[in-house]
């Protein structure tokens, strides 16, 4: 699997007219480029940057509403979340509803991000600002690493990353379901001493090695022949990665805040 991001994952997929869960056994021949050519303009970067700026855009306005009104927060979850598996298993994208996923998860982070400022004002007054600044760090480290090829992704890089993440996600559950006992105060796991700061490193690295298995998802896709409209699909994945990398950051500063 090229992705744990199942969007990034579909989007090539489609591109290609076959099943995603065969990626990998693809034969990207010229019937590819030909059914792509048919299907409108080829994809090419600068759609998938123009969409992913714009998507981010319209969820800077979510952010700003979400951190003005925080009773939305829960709301803007539950939105959300209906929205990205809408938008994650429909087969042809929809730049409206990708737009309004941006929306609403703008106004979940934003009611988040509020919160967390409120709590956390005189332990760690700029938590959020932190956790902006270490989201847009790490994008900037694990591209250049990517681009430049230190990091590659490769057969053995994928299977190790498919173990980890699947290792996290069991544990993330337990820990949910955990919270709900009142362990770690209601983190769960999170806020178990140390444990919770273990936790939070590995999200914080799986978040950020997901952004590489991100590109190169989005290197094939382009490479592959898509259409343009796909580069909705695209930065729809990208912003769900790093929406995980923010709020993975946002959890681990406060819990070094000392405030837990």
């Amino acid at each position: 699997m090229a992705s744990r991001n199942p969007v990034l994952i579909r989007a090539t997929g489609e591109s290609l007219g076959t099943n995603p869960a065969t990626e990998q056994n693809l034969n990207l021949g010229q019937a590819t480029s030909d059914q792509s050519v048919a299907a409108g303009a080829r994809m090419t970067m600068d759609d998938v940057i123009v969409k992913t700026g714009t998507l981010f855009a319209v969820l800077l306005v979510g952010a700003y509403v979400g951190w003005s009104m925080p009773g939305l927060t829960f709301v803007g979850l539950i939105v959300g979340l209906v929205l990205a598996f809408v938008n994650i298993f429909k087969k042809s994208v929809s730049p409206g509803l990708v737009l309004a996923y941006g929306v609403a998860e703008g106004v979940f982070l934003g009611g988040l991000s509020q919160i967390f400022s409120a709590i956390y004002a005189e332990t760690a007054p700029n938590l959020v600002s932190q956790a902006v600044m270490g989201t847009l760090v790490a994008f900037g480290t694990m591209l250049f690493l990517y681009k430049t090829g230190i990091i590659k992704v490769n057969g053995r890089f994928k299977k190790v990353f498919m173990i980890a993440m699947v290792s996290y996600l069991v544990i993330a559950v337990a820990s949910f379901i955990s919270s709900f006992a009142g362990v770690g105060g209601g983190w769960g796991f999170y806020g178990v001493g140390g444990l919770g700061i273990l936790l939070c490193l590995a999200g914080v690295a799986l978040a950020s090695f997901s952004l590489v298995m991100d590109f190169e998802m989005i290197s094939q896709t382009i490479a592959d022949g898509a259409p343009e409209k796909e580069a909705w699909r695209l930065a729809f994945g990208l912003t769900i990665t790093l929406v995980w990398l923010y709020t993975e950051l946002l959890r681990l500063l406060a819990i070094f805040s000392g405030d837990d």
